[in-house]
């Protein structure tokens, strides 16, 4: 990885394509859940459709394998004369506040990418899950030391707490499946979705302000776009289900701006609300 990041970008995009077509043959079980994903989240789209985007959503995160390598191990302040900053005003209105801010993100294909980028225009600490890999977690946590000022743990509330506290940013993702514990049933691209209820209570513990945020690469050329939009108003409203609700369409409105590089091979729909139910992802299962 580090031997790649040194390569120019746009070598790097195109090695990034070839890796995304490889596993978009060979990955078949992921390739399964992402056609599925696709499916239920563009009925709209026909079949060819639908099967163009998967293949560019394996492309899209292929890219965004190359440009870990990048976050991780090179500057990426040598980027942003290539990136371009939409809405920045709103983070800071919402810093004003005095509360912390917790931006709230996606699992998009530029994940590690964008919120090193994020970090060149504003200060920002991250909460991550541990990688199961000890040496690829050792590399990943000390990579974001360098550019968030405090790396939290996924369950280190406390910290998250002491960083709102001292009016922080904090990077934080609610968009993926975490199973059933606390947790409701949102409307996600118009399905039924888990769906954490922990935004709610941070905000509501800490009065800090949920800013959504996101970041995407450009087609047309090598560079990146980042996004912060205004704070969400009036939240927590006290009704957890329709809190959920705001932040899932939030999310969705974001990925809609490019479909394909958001993180299809994720199984996002795997706990349902019937405990009975057998789900999408079961191989014979076809509506």
């Amino acid at each position: 990885m580090w031997l790649v990041a040194q390569l120019p970008i746009r070598f790097q995009w195109w090695l990034g394509k070839m890796v995304g077509l490889l596993a978009w043959k060979l990955a078949k079980s992921r390739r399964h859940i992402t056609e599925v994903n696709i499916r239920l989240c563009f009925p709209e789209l026909n079949e060819q459709q639908q099967t163009a985007l998967v293949r560019n959503a394996f492309i899209a995160n292929g890219i965004g394998l190359m440009e870990l390598g990048i976050a991780w191990f090179r500057n990426p302040a040598k980027l942003t004369g290539m990136t371009r900053i939409h809405g920045i005003e709103h983070f800071e209105k919402a810093l004003e506040a005095g509360k912390g801010v917790l931006l709230l993100g996606g699992h998009y294909s530029t994940l590690d990418l964008g919120g090193s980028l994020v970090t060149e225009y504003i200060e920002a600490d991250v909460m991550q899950r541990d990688h199961n890999n000890p040496l690829m977690n050792a590399v990943m946590t000390r990579a974001r030391g360098r550019r968030y000022g405090t790396v939290l743990g996924a369950r280190d509330l406390r910290g998250l707490f002491r960083s709102l506290k001292k009016n922080r940013a904090v990077w934080y993702a609610t968009d993926q499946d975490y199973g059933r514990k606390d947790i409701v049933f949102a409307p996600f691209f118009g399905i039924p979705t888990g769906t954490i209820t922990a935004t709610s209570r941070i905000a509501e513990r800490s009065g800090c302000k949920v800013v959504p945020f996101s970041h995407f690469r450009r087609d047309d050329k090598p560079g990146y776009d980042i996004y912060f939009h205004p704070a969400l108003e009036n939240f927590p409203s006290g009704d957890d289900l329709d809190d959920a609700t705001r932040t899932n369409a939030v999310i969705e409105q974001e990925i809609r701006k490019a479909p394909d590089q958001y993180l299809w091979m994720h199984r996002r729909f795997k706990t349902r609300p019937d405990r009975e139910d057998p789900g999408f992802y079961g191989r014979k299962r076809k509506e």
